[in-house]
């Protein structure tokens, strides 16, 4: 599909050849900054093409999935563009799985090789039995630190552990200067990055993205945020997260401005970021932006080079009142809500025009994007009736994983049928209202039943288990867990265990925060259980 509105300054060509080119052009610019320590353009460059080098010798090529399981980090960035530089798939994995959730994805994936920071190490190794952890590199967060960091460093990231037995240092992959690094035909259809989502139903699948799909999504955002090459972006929001990976690793390639990365949210890092790098724009979550003006000595701060915060509601919804506030502590930045977008995408989808800010909606569809909502037979709906968002564009994925049915029911004729819920007014502002299906939203988290209850079902004490959402004044929605004991004595059930197990068993935003026994759950003639008829 062809898009005439979006300017593609080196052309349509992967985005790591937009690096090599900024890598041309402006060689010792910064392209990243991580605590004071200048990665330049030139250098990010030459490291992801050695990490693309140290992978061509132990088989990796085109179409192999490689696993990327850290938080924010300069590696994360050389192994994106090293593992695309050889036509492989990147697959990122949330850093807050727990080894059962981690080795669903990376055997579903057959991953072919792993990196992995230091920490999140011993729950890679923990899952041999089930997948392949024959190629596992370590990362170190503190290899790219300054000597004296002028940037708050979290102990995690200053820690200098030694690399873990059964792992390849990170550090020594990509020592190598690789004087000609492969390089792969490759067509800009091939898929490039596959990152796991739910989707509309059911566990989590991997959505397959290609090298065009990304450029035009992330010249989408450019031209939308209006990204600049003299442009500094404070990249705090996990950037394994589509989103995030756009605002932290893809823009940064297309358009070559510098990023400000910090490994996580630190209210005063990312204070003293804005000050010390002169930090022009951020995408932020909502409750980033209320720690940062609750730290203490937070008005001694110079923020007067911030000139623009794109938020979401996380958790905390970004009010107009909130994002006033924000303005008013950042020297009048402009403050607006991000729009709206799917995995399945590449997001980017609707997003809010910087000139005509309409709170209470998410903006309005990105250039080439063409958007509908839908009634139950299928036929568009007119203007201020509530239906099916579905959505066609460039940025359409290629489908689920090894999953035809799937991608069936979800891609029809080149449109995503998102499962949401939503509506457009006269002025084609989108209003996201909800979700079709069963998808439960967690502090932005999206969780889906199934992979809860996959989990919970492992435990000895539990027969049979059923999740759902329930509204929280803090967090949106909560977990709800249904349990029927498996000696069915439901006196005698340890609810504080089967809690403290589902902790240590899964990411926090998925540990049930309320739990109910049952002696049996509804269910039909063939034994599906009908969540519906457990909200109350």
């Amino acid at each position: 599909m062809s898009t005439p509105e979006i300017d593609y300054p080196f052309g349509e060509q992967p985005l790591h050849e937009y690096l090599r080119e900024h890598a041309r052009r402006q060689p010792g610019k910064a392209a990243l900054v991580w605590y004071g320590r200048e990665i330049s353009y030139a250098e990010l460059d030459r490291l992801s093409d050695a990490f693309a080098q140290t992978l061509h010798r132990i088989g990796v090529g085109k179409g192999d999935r490689v696993a990327l399981f850290l938080q924010n980090c300069p590696q994360y960035l050389i192994a994106h563009f090293g593992i695309q530089k050889l036509g492989a798939i990147v697959s990122p994995c949330s850093p807050m799985f727990k080894a059962h959730e981690f080795a669903y994805q990376v055997g579903d994936l057959g991953a072919k090789a792993i990196v992995a920071a230091d920490h999140l190490v011993p729950i890679v190794l923990s899952v041999r039995d089930k997948v392949d952890v024959s190629h596992v590199y370590s990362v170190r967060y503190s290899d790219f630190l300054p000597q004296d960091p002028p940037i708050r460093v979290p102990e995690e990231v200053a820690a200098r552990r030694p690399v873990p037995e059964g792992t390849v240092d990170f550090a020594e992959a990509v020592a190598d200067p690789a004087p000609n690094p492969p390089r792969p035909e490759l067509s800009m259809d091939d898929v490039a990055l596959m990152t796991y989502t739910s989707g509309t139903t059911g566990m989590p699948k991997g959505a397959m993205l290609s090298y065009r799909n990304a450029l035009y999504k992330t010249a989408v955002g450019a031209q939308m945020f209006r990204i600049r090459n003299d442009d500094t972006m404070l990249a705090v929001a996990p950037v394994y997260h589509i989103a995030g990976m756009i605002c932290g690793v893809t823009l940064l390639a297309f358009t070559g401005a510098t990023i400000v990365l910090l490994n996580r949210l630190d209210a005063l890092a990312a204070l003293q970021s804005i000050e010390r790098f002169r930090v022009t724009w951020w995408y932020a979550m909502a409750p980033m932006l209320v720690a940062a003006m609750n730290e203490p000595g937070a008005d001694r701060f110079d923020l007067s080079s911030l000139h623009t915060t794109m938020g979401t509601s996380f958790g905390i919804k970004l009010t107009e009142e909130l994002a006033r506030k924000w303005s008013a502590f950042a020297n009048g930045c402009l403050v607006y809500e991000a729009g709206y977008g799917l995995s399945e995408t590449h997001t980017n989808d609707v997003l809010m025009p910087r000139d005509a800010v309409r709170w209470g909606t998410n903006g309005v569809p990105g250039p080439g994007v063409e958007l509908k909502i839908v009634g139950e037979d299928g036929e568009p709906l007119p203007v201020g009736q509530t239906g099916q968002i579905v959505v066609r564009s460039a940025g359409v994925f290629h489908g689920y994983w090894n999953r035809p049915e799937a991608t069936a029911e979800v891609l029809k004729d080149g449109w995503v049928h998102t499962g949401d819920i939503g509506k457009l007014d006269e002025d084609g502002y989108l209003t996201f209202i909800g979700r079709v299906k069963e998808m439960i939203k967690v502090s932005g988290f999206s969780v889906f039943p199934e992979e809860v209850e996959a989990i919970l079902i492992l435990h000895p004490a539990v027969r049979q288990v059923a999740v759902i959402g329930v509204p929280d004044e803090g967090k949106g929605e909560v977990i709800k867990a249904f349990v029927v004991p498996k000696d069915g004595d439901l006196a005698a059930f340890d609810r504080e265990g089967l809690i403290a197990w589902a902790k240590e068993n899964m990411s926090h935003y998925k540990v049930p925060r309320q739990l109910e026994l049952r002696e049996a759950l509804p269910a039909t003639g063939t034994g599906k259980v009908l969540r519906r008829l457990l909200k109350g």
